[in-house]
């Protein structure tokens, strides 16, 4: 048995975590990654995770959720889920290759890029994210790799591929990719239309820290994962699949060995996934039921309008009222009418135009923050 120890992530040098990961990948200790530039999570995590106390020696990493839905739950990863996630990346995109860490490595996106690198056997760069995401720093660290003359890759979420598309610096950094990553969130149908007009390999990924990152791209599932639909709710399987949650033991989720019970739903066509959102976000509005996600991808798709969110409050007469916030460019009545083929029922009852969505975690919209606001 292991004793679940801290790692502390520091933004500034995300890199020094290597050799304890290289570890705890080689069975000799078992992680937490918690974020050293924000105390108070770090303190969460630490006071509900078991720090310093018994632990199956499989366990490589215990890597937290968002905590976008409530308490984070933290995902029992083994050295062999993670290097399976490693290796089906690897396979899925034409080879190994030379990796840039551009997010927090104390999430699940993150901390992969940096097992991937270990598992190719390369040093990877990495992006000091203490000031945010400075578009000449990731342009230059991609050129440094580039210049390697092997294959390059990175992983993104879905603001910082729209940030890195707004500047000639960013594209042409961009291009040097043999394919970046995009997921975390939801992405911007015009973003990723955009991406590939500019000739970028934009490739969405679909998964979670339960999953030991992403193990559905572009809506087929990469070597060894596996995916159906039970009920209308998406359930993943495959080698990358957790044990479990250290600090929820027995949950339902994980009921069936090998496999993962997503608390999204969606649909499959032949071999190809279409996930239409989280179960437990969608809105009753007068007894109609409405996926935000849906409504979110309309307003995506009005010109002007770069980030979306669809939130349920509290109302008298309907239950639910369904109110929207967006950033962009494009005025409110500019929305309406760009969604104006929609049934009547699905149009924002209120709606607020911000100069940014609030985040939790990487790149994941704050829903709850947004509901604040009506």
């Amino acid at each position: 048995m292991h004793n679940l120890e801290i790692l502390a992530v520091d933004p500034r040098d995300p890199l020094a975590i290597l050799p304890d990961l290289e570890e705890a990948l080689s069975g000799r200790r078992s992680l937490l990654p918690v974020p050293l530039d924000d105390p108070a999570r770090a303190n969460l995590l630490r006071n509900t995770m078991g720090v310093g106390e018994p632990i199956d020696e499989d366990i490589a990493a215990v890597v937290s959720t968002s905590g976008s839905t409530g308490r984070p739950k933290g995902a029992e990863l083994t050295a062999a889920n993670l290097v399976a996630s490693a290796d089906a990346t690897h396979q899925r995109l034409g080879g190994q290759g030379q990796w840039l860490l551009a997010m927090p490595a104390c999430y699940i996106a993150g901390l992969q890029v940096l097992v991937r690198a270990l598992v190719a056997g390369v040093e990877p760069a990495a992006l000091d994210l203490s000031r945010g995401f400075v578009i000449a720093d990731f342009a230059a660290r991609a050129r440094e790799i580039a210049d390697t003359g092997d294959r390059c890759y990175t992983a993104l979420t879905p603001l910082q591929l729209a940030k890195a598309t707004s500047s000639l610096e960013g594209i042409e950094a961009l291009r040097l990719f043999d394919s970046v990553l995009v997921g975390g969130a939801a992405t911007n149908p015009a973003l990723l239309e955009s991406a590939r007009k500019l000739r970028i390999n934009v490739v969405t990924t679909y998964g979670s820290s339960e999953t030991s990152g992403g193990c559905v791209y572009d809506g087929r599932p990469i070597p060894g994962a596996r995916v159906r639909i039970s009920g209308g709710r998406i359930v993943l399987g495959g080698p990358m699949v957790a044990r479990g949650y250290r600090n929820a033991p027995g949950h339902e989720a994980f009921s069936e060995p090998g496999w993962f019970a997503t608390s999204d739903a969606g649909s499959l066509d032949g071999a190809h996934l279409t996930v239409s959102g989280r179960l437990d976000n969608v809105i009753d509005s007068g007894g109609f039921k409405l996926h935000p996600e849906v409504l979110e991808d309309a307003m995506l798709r009005v010109p002007g309008v770069t980030a979306a969110c669809v939130v349920g409050v509290p109302d008298e007469r309907f239950g639910q009222r369904i109110c929207a916030a967006y950033v962009g460019s494009a005025d409110v009545a500019t929305l309406m009418d760009g969604l104006a083929d929609l049934p009547r029922w699905q149009v924002p009852k209120d709606i607020t135009l911000l100069p940014a969505l609030p985040t939790l975690g990487p790149g994941k919209v704050d829903r709850a923050a947004v509901a604040a606001l009506f």
